[in-house]
């Protein structure tokens, strides 16, 4: 069926709502390139001022969903994902992945590279020398019922209409709308062909949504989103006021990760530094256990999870995936040449943090990208040496640098001190708890 673009453009102009055929020409008519990129832009800024409904953006994710390749895993009684909406030192995937499917459950990961101030899966799992992450389809659905995980980049084949309108809204300021972020994120989760997932929506400081109701809006979308094309979906809010655990920085994150698996821990002054991390990642693992049929309740999930992470399941589970994935060693590129510790110019309470400002100090060092054409330094990053409520005196280590270039520890080392506020006039403070509320 044939449409009027321009007549399209009017009718989300003025605020209308469009029939799913009228979706179907946009997206399909773009994706192959009979749509200009000049109609569809002006589509996606009406959008960002009209919106979708519920229905519209549920149409809308099917439809680009079906715009390439989708996985199938029909033969597989539960498959469960899950996705973040990005944080910094957001690492939980690794050590979620391998608990999840050592219970048995497979979980087909489709993941990401970083975005903005924040770390993506794919990058990390590359500072793993020889790690694969581009499989083809088939060789990701094989693996996925041979060892119940794998985790790879998009293909160019899974949701091109995704991939082709993204990098549409990333040059015509239409990328913070949340009916496009939705269709974007669910459509290759549905693509996945999962029956389940669990949402980690951050908030905070350090996320991309600030406050708690901005996270709950987001995730009222993904989560209708989901129901309304067949999928179980929990929404775990997750703050992200201060970094997740010690590090930050791909090759530093794996370290962190592999650490957890191994069951060690990093006290210090009384406080494991892995904790938020491990304790993030075994809740989800909760939440994807019970979805997976292996549990009776959430609760039940979380201690199944505990016992696989001690007992060792889940380590050699991330082992075998790895070495499947052509990882040549489980050792990740760590060894930066610089190592420089930020001093605290004060004594006081550690009150607050900019945790976007640390994400960005983090690829100043070379962890991450400013643009596409950026290459990653896998052994850059930062090690935090402090958190939100801890009391400090003057000459406290808040943080190491770790990077190749010398010439950026200065102005990183003032930036981070700037983002970490102490405060010396309160005697007490007690930082927020890590999950806000589950839905």
């Amino acid at each position: 069926m044939s449409f009027n673009p321009v007549q399209l453009i009017l009718k989300k102009k003025r605020g209308q709502k469009h029939t799913p055929e009228e979706l179907a020409f946009l997206v399909n008519s773009f994706t192959e390139g009979s749509l200009p990129d000049y109609q569809m832009s002006a589509w996606l800024m009406a959008v960002c001022f009209q919106s979708l409904d519920e229905d519209e953006v549920a149409h809308f994710t099917r439809i680009m969903k079906e715009s390439g390749l989708q996985l199938n895993f029909s033969h597989l009684n539960y498959r469960i994902d899950k996705h973040s909406t990005g944080g910094v030192g957001d690492k939980t995937s690794l050590i979620l992945g391998p608990i999840v499917a050592a219970a048995g459950i497979p979980v087909p990961m489709i993941a990401g590279r970083g975005l903005g101030h924040t770390g993506g899966t794919l990058d990390k799992l590359e500072s793993i020398p020889g790690f694969n992450v581009w499989l083809t389809e088939k060789e990701f659905e094989k693996q996925v019922t041979q060892f119940n995980l794998a985790i790879m980049g998009q293909t160019e084949n899974i949701c091109p209409a995704d991939r082709k309108i993204y990098a549409l809204r990333d040059v015509t300021a239409t990328v913070a709308s949340l009916p496009l972020i939705c269709g974007s994120i669910m459509s290759k989760k549905l693509a996945e062909d999962v029956t389940g997932l669990v949402l980690d929506i951050k908030f905070g400081s350090g996320a991309f949504m600030k406050t708690l109701d901005e996270a709950e809006e987001l995730a009222k979308l993904l989560k209708t989103t989901g129901q309304k094309n067949g999928l179980d979906v929990v929404c775990v809010f997750s703050n992200m006021d201060q970094p997740l655990g010690r590090f930050i920085g791909n090759g530093l994150e794996i370290k962190e990760c592999l650490d957890i698996l191994n069951n060690q821990k990093f006290m210090q002054d009384n406080y494991d530094y892995y904790g938020p991390t491990r304790d993030l990642s075994l809740i989800i693992s909760g939440y994807m256990i019970f979805l997976g049929g292996m549990a009776k309740s959430p609760e039940e999930g979380l201690e199944i999870a505990n016992y696989i992470l001690a007992s060792g399941a889940a380590l050699k589970k991330f082992e075998q995936v790895a070495k499947q994935q052509q990882a040549t060693s489980l050792t990740p590129l760590t060894s930066a040449k610089h190592k420089f510790a930020i001093i605290s110019e004060q004594a006081g309470l550690i009150k607050e943090m900019d945790v976007e400002a640390i994400g960005f100090a983090a690829i100043k060092l070379g962890a991450g990208r400013l643009k596409t054409t950026d290459k990653i330094d896998h052994s850059a990053g930062i090690e935090m040496n402090c958190y939100l409520g801890q009391k400090i005196s003057k000459g406290h280590v808040l943080a190491y640098l770790y990077t190749n270039k010398s010439e950026e520890c200065e102005e990183v080392s003032s930036q981070i001190l700037n983002a970490i506020t102490v405060d010396s006039s309160i005697k007490n403070f007690e930082a927020p708890p890590l999950i806000a509320k589950v839905f």
